[in-house]
């Protein structure tokens, strides 16, 4: 069923990449259906673009996310885990970039009357709660299913935010266990060949190709091509 209401088409979009043992759906709720102080420990961030939004996501003790990420290393955490499942849902309200995600106390959020909760439900019993706030209104996004108008003027207001950019050479997939099982002078292939441009990513998002220059003893990239919209990752 495809729905225009970005909450729920947001909430959907989560629960289908949601890394549980057993599909989810995502059901509009209440804070006051929640067990008490479970919003103490969320998974949340700020998603930030034409259309801009808080999130934030909270599972059980015990569930396949949390225990995935463990507790007895710190290379991977609950938030490293369910971020793509917010990437998600962030992605349904257009042109933008996800901030970090944490674990944080969401009390707020979930109780916020802007906010709207959802439980995550299986088989009839809660498997989580997932609250988002739409912090623009009416303000659309150019590209998305939420598209308008007004999506420049929307992002004049964010051109002091300071982003993280990064200069990507390859990338690849490990499980767990041998990340847990790397040691100094191991050797990690990636899946590009020497000489191919590297990726510039702005929050995480691509946006630019480029190769790697040195400059005054300092490593530089040099920008040979600006991606449109439509051609990165946004």
């Amino acid at each position: 069923m495809i729905t225009t209401n970005p909450s729920q088409a947001a909430a959907d979009a989560l629960a289908e990449l949601l890394p549980t043992s057993v599909p989810v759906r995502a059901v509009k709720s209440s804070v006051h259906q929640m067990p008490a102080g479970v919003a103490g420990a969320a998974t949340s961030g700020s998603f930030v673009g034409a259309t801009s939004a808080d999130v934030a996501l909270v599972l059980p003790a015990g569930s396949v996310p949390v225990e995935a990420a463990g507790t007895d290393s710190p290379l991977v955490s609950a938030a490293d885990v369910l971020r793509p499942a917010l990437e998600a849902a962030t992605a349904v309200l257009g042109a933008g970039v996800l901030g970090d995600t944490r674990t944080t106390d969401a009390t707020a959020l979930f109780a916020d009357p802007e906010a709207t909760v959802f439980e995550l439900t299986a088989n009839g019993r809660p498997q989580g709660w997932f609250a988002i706030r739409v912090r623009t209104g009416a303000a659309r996004s150019a590209g998305g299913p939420f598209a308008g108008s007004t999506a420049a003027g929307k992002l004049g207001r964010i051109n002091n935010v300071e982003m993280s950019m990064t200069v990507e050479i390859g990338r690849t997939r490990m499980s767990v266990r041998d990340v847990l099982d790397l040691e100094p002078g191991g050797v990690i292939e990636l899946d590009r060949s020497a000489g191919a441009p590297a990726d510039v990513l702005l929050n995480g998002r691509l946006i630019a190709h480029g190769e790697v220059v040195v400059v005054d003893q300092d490593y530089a990239v040099r920008i040979t091509r600006i991606l449109d919209v439509a051609e990165g990752s946004f």
